[in-house]
C-alpha cells in the first residue's frame, strides 16, 4: 500500500481560495465547489509591494484549499496591463510556494463591480469600503470561476 502524503489528507477537495492581486492589497476569498458559493475573506496588505506570504499561508493552511483562482486583469482589446506580468509572477510563486493548482480567472471589472456593490450600500463608509473593496472583488473572481466550474462539472 502506497504511502499517502499527510497534507493530502487533509485538503479540502471542494474549497478554493481566491485572490485579487494588487501592488498594495490583495483580496481574498474562499469559495466550495459543492454549493458554488463565494464568500470574502479579508484584504492582506503588501509588504514593499512584495505579497504578505506570511498572510497567505496562514490562509492556505488554515483552509487547506485544492486549488487557487487568481484575478488576471487584461486591458479590452485583451493585451496586457502594466500590472498583468505581476500578477502572472504571483500565480507562478503561489504555484511554486503551495504546490497546488493556480486557475486564472479574467477579472474583467471585479474592482469596479465590487466598489459599485458597496456604494450602494449606504451605511458604508469610506475606509470599510478601502477595507472590503478588494475582499469584494476577490469574491467576484471566485464566484465566476466557481460557475465556470459548475457548468464543466
Amino acid at each position: 500500500m502506497a504511502k499517502q502524503d499527510p497534507l493530502a489528507a487533509k485538503i479540502n477537495t471542494d474549497t478554493y481560495l481566491g485572490f485579487d492581486f494588487g501592488n498594495k492589497k490583495i483580496g481574498t476569498a474562499v469559495g466550495q465547489t459543492i454549493t458554488a458559493t463565494a464568500s470574502p475573506l479579508q484584504t492582506i496588505r503588501a509588504i514593499n509591494q512584495n505579497p504578505n506570504w506570511d498572510a497567505i499561508g496562514k490562509l492556505i493552511q488554515e483552509w487547506r484549499p485544492a486549488g487557487l483562482v487568481v484575478g488576471i486583469s487584461k486591458q479590452a482589446d485583451g493585451s496586457d496591463n502594466i500590472i498583468t506580468p505581476r500578477m502572472l509572477k504571483f500565480c507562478r510563486q503561489l504555484e511554486g510556494r503551495y504546490r497546488l493548482p493556480v486557475y486564472q480567472q479574467d477579472e474583467a471589472l471585479s474592482t469596479f463591480e465590487a466598489k459599485q456593490m458597496l456604494f450602494d450600500e449606504v451605511s458604508v463608509n469610506a475606509t470599510k469600503l478601502w477595507e472590503v473593496q478588494d475582499q469584494l472583488a476577490a469574491q467576484l473572481i471566485l464566484q465566476s470561476w466557481l460557475n465556470d466550474y459548475k457548468k464543466e462539472h
